[in-house]
């Protein structure tokens, strides 16, 4: 095949350690040990994270040139292996599949030789290996019988591998289960030629397996043009009709064989994509010198982020490599460096639905020291009904801190109305939707009443205040400065000094023009206002608040990560004036402008820190 035109970025690879030296992994093979539920044993290199959503699968394609007669040299796939041990923890690297064409002959010799750099790999990262047409008779289909890549590569090389379930009759086609990401992956490693009795046997194996999404693996699938556009082969298009477009798991099909590399989407019978890409750099410099490409999985952007490199360049000191090596170092052209963005629970919703979690019941979300707790279930209320004014939203605890709804200005009823929408690790499966904004002035609040011990409540100990926000989108209109909650009266009135305006409350969480949160407490004890100032919300999903002062100072968290921009300044209590707490909108000058926009669910006030792992939805 012609080659295309390539865009290789020599030495930029920061997280691929260009400078480190990879350490020497033991000669032995060594059997695989069983994971614990939460992380694999992975050797000399590390554990492998089997709940994390962020992991990778290893891609190596076609290393024929490396295992040719007498003019073989191991030694780039080994480093390959090596890299793999040492960066599995460090890159999560859940698996690698070998793509076939091992060798050039398939003899004895070259077969041995490429089994036996493999004790590098073995017993530390879990893989598969499928026949090329180099390596067994390439007129032949899995009905072969015996060859010497069998002996080497068939069932019995796995058989010590936990993610290892078995392989066809034959013996060329293997299917391996991974523990990735908190779910189960199969993968399927077919024969450069699966025979009627494979196929079969392979649809066997995803009838068995139904709801786990599925990667495909073979040696000839599709060959691409010039500038990376690929097609389906005519064995491609067999598999293709054969097994893969009739089975929506598969959303991943993985071949070597032709140069040069390239990718294209199909459309199955579910008509969903499915993503086909040809890895193969044996036309490369060193006959590709063990390159290997890398699937990393991003379970929460919803992205595969794929890169291209060569681990045997990058553990040469820079200084001393040749252009070649230099320049062959990681490959960065639009076929061999891209992300895919794929909603993963959109994607396999057709085999592998999301099974929403259960509520859960106040009683089990509210620690000691919890002084008030509101959920938005409406009780049964139907969805979009408005929220009429006078409705009472009870505080959970029995403290007495209950909500009451009134609207702002002139606002009709749809400014606040029930919704069945949450954040998936919200306790209640509920919220309110507020449409509030300032052309004209218009929103919905909820206040305590008059009484309620929350309204002048300190805090001196320190608090725990967590919500739940969604943004909508398209994010339209003029917004900026929108409340989310906030005590009512004015920190002047307070005694407060130091801040922007003696007219803002005392203490309150809005929403910059830039879309960033601010939390701004006049604390009890001191005469200042710390402001805390988070990133850019995202529109169109939930996120959690939390806003966790320890009595000295205070941290805004979003999606339980802590951001940057928090203040050292000293934060003890809230100068609460005696005034409603109040969700939907933040005075100014004791008088509402304009409501919140968006949706907003379970709110908790706590008497205390509380750390990460305890938050409404815990993220440790």
């Amino acid at each position: 095949m012609s080659t295309a035109g390539q865009q290789n970025g020599p030495d930029r690879r920061a997280l691929l350690r260009a400078a480190v030296a990879v350490p020497a992994a033991g000669a032995a093979a060594v059997a695989f040990e069983e994971a614990p539920a939460r992380a694999a044993t992975t050797g000399r290199g590390g554990r492998f994270d089997t709940e994390s959503p962020r992991f990778a699968l290893a891609v190596l394609p076609d290393t024929q040139y490396l295992f040719d007669a007498d003019s073989a040299d191991p030694a780039p796939l080994r480093e390959t292996f090596r890299y793999l041990v040492a960066e599995r923890a460090e890159a999560n690297i859940a698996f690698m599949t070998y793509l076939g064409d091992v060798t050039e002959h398939g003899t004895e010799d070259e077969i041995g030789r490429a089994a036996d750099t493999f004790r590098t790999l073995h017993g530390k990262v879990p893989y598969s290996v499928l026949a090329g047409n180099h390596d067994i008779p390439s007129s032949t289909d899995d009905q072969r019988g015996d060859t010497a890549y069998l002996a080497a590569f068939g069932p019995d090389r796995y058989a010590s591998m936990p993610t290892f379930r078995g392989a066809s009759p034959d013996g060329y086609n293997s299917y391996h289960v991974l523990r990735a990401g908190g779910r189960e992956w199969l993968v399927l490693a077919l024969d450069w030629r699966v025979s009627a009795k494979g196929l079969r046997w392979a649809q066997g194996v995803l009838d068995a397996h139904p709801t786990l999404p599925a990667v495909l693996t073979t040696h000839d699938i599709a060959w691409a043009d010039d500038d990376g556009a690929a097609r389906l082969s005519d064995n491609g298009k067999r598999l293709w009709d054969g097994l893969v477009r009739g089975n929506d798991q598969i959303f991943l099909a993985l071949g070597g064989h032709y140069w040069p590399s390239g990718r294209t989407v199909l459309s199955n019978d579910a008509d969903n994509d499915v993503h086909v890409h040809i890895t193969n750099y044996q036309d490369r410099y060193y006959g590709g010198a063990g390159m290997i490409r890398t699937y990393s999985f991003d379970l929460v952007r919803g992205v595969i982020d794929v890169e291209t490199f060569a681990p045997w360049f990058l553990a040469r000191d820079p200084e001393r490599r040749t252009p070649l090596e230099a320049e062959t170092i990681e490959l960065t052209g639009p076929v061999d460096r891209f992300s895919l963005r794929i909603d993963f629970d959109e994607r396999f919703e057709g085999f592998a639905p999301v099974v929403p979690t259960k509520p859960r019941p106040a009683s089990a979300v509210m620690p000691h020291g919890t002084v008030a707790y509101w959920r938005f279930d409406g009780s049964g209320t139907a969805p979009g009904a408005p929220v009429a004014d006078g409705t009472v939203v009870p505080d959970l605890t029995g403290h007495g801190n209950d909500l009451t709804v009134s609207r702002l200005h002139a606002s009709g009823p749809g400014v606040l109305t029930w919704s069945p929408d949450h954040h998936p690790g919200q306790p209640a499966r509920a919220s309110l939707h507020f449409d509030g904004g300032k052309s004209p002035d218009r929103g919905a609040v909820l206040t305590t009443s008059a009484q309620a011990a929350l309204n002048s409540a300190k805090f001196t100990r320190g608090y725990t205040i967590e919500t739940f926000i969604r943004l909508p989108d398209p994010f339209e209109g003029d917004h900026a400065w929108m409340g989310i909650l906030s005590w009512e009266g004015r920190n002047g009135d307070a005694g407060k000094t130091t801040g922007w305006s003696p007219l803002e409350p005392t203490c309150s969480l809005n929403l910059s023009p830039e879309r960033f949160l601010q939390f701004v407490v006049y604390p009890a004890r001191q005469d200042a206002d710390p402001t805390s100032w988070s990133h850019v919300l995202p529109v169109g999903r939930w996120t959690h608040v939390a806003v966790v002062n320890d009595g000295r100072r205070t941290v805004l968290y979003v999606d339980g990560s802590r951001i940057a921009r928090n203040p050292t300044q000293p934060s003890t209590g809230i100068a609460t004036l005696g005034k409603p707490f109040v969700i939907g909108a933040t005075q100014f000058d004791e008088g509402f402008g304009q409501g919140f926009y968006g949706w907003i669910g379970d709110t908790r006030i706590v008497d205390h820190a509380l750390s990460v792992r305890d938050f409404l939805t815990p993220f440790a």
